[in-house]
């Protein structure tokens, strides 16, 4: 069955490798390297039809060079990601996920913190061109848009943060709400066109501020919002020493009975995360989630989870149901 994962980390750690091996081992070989969770091997074995790859720098990084960062992992995605593998196409405009052919990856940017744009919108903008489809206001510090999910002050939206919401509308983009404060949260319900958190759990099982209440579930669904959960242990339960995909499948039943069964999908953090569940420990294995899947759920729901509602919640997108 096919695969959409609304999120992962390699572009960073891709940037991170040539950065530390510039001048020893070379960089990480996109296509194969055992370091990359969502290597285009492990994707095409796990049967991904769209990966959607963040854009993300480090809150430590002096502001002067933040949009730098951003620049290199953009250029990572074009030379390594897309230009290295012709089956890997760059997806800039959602009806372009229905043109793939058989055989074929679509490749989905986005970016997670708008600390890279700090307050220009000149250079938001340029994300747009470059073909960023999500935008996530925040990591889990504050910036100059919005307060995130780690910000003690707890703060909502700047007017800045209101603003790239309301730009992000205009041209059909994701809002992404996975790392915001809950404050931050519900001034997104209320702007929002398109909201999605593309890596969230269901707090009421895990107590994890990155996590979900019912409530913000409730008001994301409401919004015909998509929900996908992550695969990060943390998020998962409390005691992490052994994670299962059952485990995980019990966010997936309490979303489903918030009523959510067509609003949950997957975005599993990979090449963000450094300690797995069982038996589903990189892309290769996502075709183990969904055989545990069948047993619960049926055949059109599994299909829902793994791809269907999330195309069917395209921005802009109208699917015949």
């Amino acid at each position: 069955m096919k695969i959409i994962d609304t999120h992962c980390d390699a572009l960073l750690k891709l940037q991170v490798t040539n950065r530390k091996f510039m001048f020893q081992e070379g960089p990480l070989n996109y296509i194969d390297s055992d370091k990359l969770d969502t290597n285009f091997q492990r994707l095409q074995q796990g049967g991904v039809k769209v990966q959607f790859f963040a854009i993300f720098v480090y809150p430590e990084i002096p502001t002067d060079e933040k949009w730098q960062h951003a620049l290199e992992q953009i250029d990572l995605f074009y030379t390594q990601v897309i230009g290295n593998n012709p089956a890997m196409k760059h997806i800039k405009k959602w009806e372009e996920i229905d043109e793939l052919k058989e055989g074929e990856i679509g490749a989905v940017l986005t970016l997670e913190g708008a600390d890279a744009f700090g307050n220009d919108l000149a250079k938001l903008r340029h994300l747009y061109r470059a073909g960023v489809l999500s935008i996530g206001l925040t990591w889990n510090n504050a910036n100059l848009c919005a307060d995130g999910a780690g910000e003690p002050r707890g703060g909502g939206l700047t007017l800045l943060g209101k603003e790239v919401v309301k730009l992000n509308n205009e041209n059909r983009i994701f809002t992404d709400v996975s790392h915001l404060s809950a404050a931050s949260f519900w001034d997104v319900i209320e702007l929002a066109h398109f909201p999605i958190a593309s890596h969230s759990n269901a707090r009421a099982l895990c107590d994890h501020p990155r996590n979900l209440d019912d409530g913000q579930i409730k008001a994301m669904f409401a919004k015909n919002g998509l929900i996908d959960v992550v695969f990060c242990l943390e998020f998962i339960k409390k005691d992490i020493s052994n994670v299962t995909i059952a485990d995980l499948i019990k966010h997936i039943d309490h979303l489903c009975s918030l009523g959510g069964v067509r609003n949950v999908g997957i975005g599993s953090d990979f090449d963000g995360i450094s300690a797995y569940i069982k038996d589903l420990e990189n892309a290769s294995k996502f075709q183990n989630l969904i055989n545990e899947l069948q047993k619960h759920y049926t055949e059109s729901e599994v299909e829902g989870f793994a791809f269907r509602n999330f195309l069917e919640h395209r921005p802009g997108i109208v699917v015949a149901t």
